[in-house]
């Protein structure tokens, strides 16, 4: 038992330190696009968004290979060259004297983000079936962590210099990487491990490859569906808040800070207290249910302190929600695929970071408008309450063919 707590500890500082590294660099990439493009704040906008598209193609098309990958060879090769990609890719972007080196650097990152999908499936071969979804929160809940504490740290050291933030970024991957290198283990016994195959190496081989496992295929378009609309917020809460409540820089982060805050609560705590007691189906259809009803509290707000009871009713949503799905479809698959499960689910959420900015930024821009029939800047929301009932309606369909209200 101490010996997993230890382990656990561990993985869960990767994920943190990585985190703080992503945090650190996030509030500044903009801004050194800009001074790039020589103050052209349009051509910065639009250079920000082709490099976020790469980042998210080279997470969608590599972590299931990389999921296959420590399959094979287990867990802890992995982690550390994702550690060793992230340093680097912090060096390049410290260094970068043009746009060329900034791409690279977001090349490198895209396709090494592989830390937080193993961690998962390390999580998942260490942790009993039955608490899996308590450990994917605590995962989640080092994320918030690092969402809380990366963007201040950021901003502190991008006011000294633009390319500082990168470069202690990079110092802290290669210490992560250090202490992983010394503390952990591999995970995966090397009876428990499968032969690689190029042909489920890839997101639609990995999904094919999964869909064999009843309960993976029957929630996975829950899960990506509730990724999908959950964008909402993360691409439209500067628009919106600025738009409705004419908020500045301040009160946009003390509201992120919040989010961040709910998100450590949720993950980090709430779910080890509420799964065991009502079990994870009654979880999933809570939090598909409240995130519904959150989203169109969002949007139908009119003051800027409304958010802030609608941020802590988060905590029994999709917070709480997909922990418990994670974990049902963990449960589902053997130890020699959890790699593949987490690779594949990792692309999934990057494929909605792809789809999702120009719908919900297009839906908040298009009703704020002259050419929209009324404005509606709340639209973003309440399209997104709208995929999460058809997520909860897939999930009821899923759940009553398995006596759903049984406690998980």
């Amino acid at each position: 038992m101490e010996t997993t707590r230890l382990r656990t500890i561990a993985v869960l500082a990767v994920v943190y330190i990585d985190m703080l590294g992503i945090g650190l660099a996030y509030p500044i990439l903009p801004k050194l696009i800009e001074q790039f493009e020589h103050g052209n704040v349009s051509r910065a906008s639009i250079t920000f968004g082709l490099l976020s598209g790469v980042y998210s193609l080279m997470q969608f098309l590599l972590a299931p290979l990389l999921g296959a990958l420590s399959d094979k060879f287990g867990r802890r090769p992995i982690i550390l060259i994702a550690l060793l990609g992230m340093g680097l890719n912090y060096v390049l972007l410290g260094l970068a004297p043009n746009l060329l080196w900034l791409a690279a650097g977001r090349v490198i990152s895209g396709a090494m983000g592989a830390s937080f999908s193993t961690a998962n499936a390390y999580l998942a071969d260490i942790t009993p079936p039955e608490k899996r979804a308590q450990s994917f929160g605590l995962i989640g809940a080092a994320f918030g962590f690092g969402f809380i504490t990366g963007p201040v740290l950021g901003g502190i050291l991008g006011a000294i210099d633009l390319h500082l933030p990168f470069l202690v970024a990079a110092g802290l991957s290669f210490v992560d990487l250090v202490f992983t290198f010394f503390v952990l283990p591999e995970s995966l016994d090397a009876e428990h491990r499968k032969e690689f195959a190029w042909s489920r190496a890839n997101p639609l081989g990995a999904l094919r490859e999964l869909g064999r496992y009843g309960d993976v295929a029957g929630l996975m378009a829950v899960y990506i569906l509730a990724m999908f609309a959950n964008r909402v917020s993360e691409m439209t809460w500067v628009l919106f808040s600025t738009y409705r409540f004419h908020w500045g820089p301040k009160e946009i982060g003390i509201s992120l800070a919040a989010v961040g805050v709910m998100f450590v609560v949720g993950q980090g705590f709430l779910v080890r207290l509420l799964l065991p007691r009502i079990g994870e189906r009654r979880a999933i259809v809570m939090g598909l249910l409240v995130s519904a009803v959150l989203m169109a509290g969002y949007g139908t707000i009119t003051q800027g302190w409304m958010i802030y009871p609608l941020i802590a009713l988060g905590v029994f949503g999709w917070v709480i929600a997909q922990p418990a799905v994670m974990g049902i479809m963990s449960k589902a698959v053997p130890a020699n695929e959890q790699g593949l499960l987490q690779g594949a689910l990792a692309s999934l959420t990057s494929l909605t970071s792809i789809v999702g900015p120009p719908i919900w930024t297009g839906l908040f821009g298009y009703f704020v408008s002259p050419a929209a029939p009324f404005i509606l800047p709340g639209a973003a929301f309440f399209a997104s309450s709208a995929v999460f009932l058809i997520a909860l309606g897939l999930a009821l369909r899923w759940l009553g063919a398995r006596a759903a209200l049984a406690p998980g």
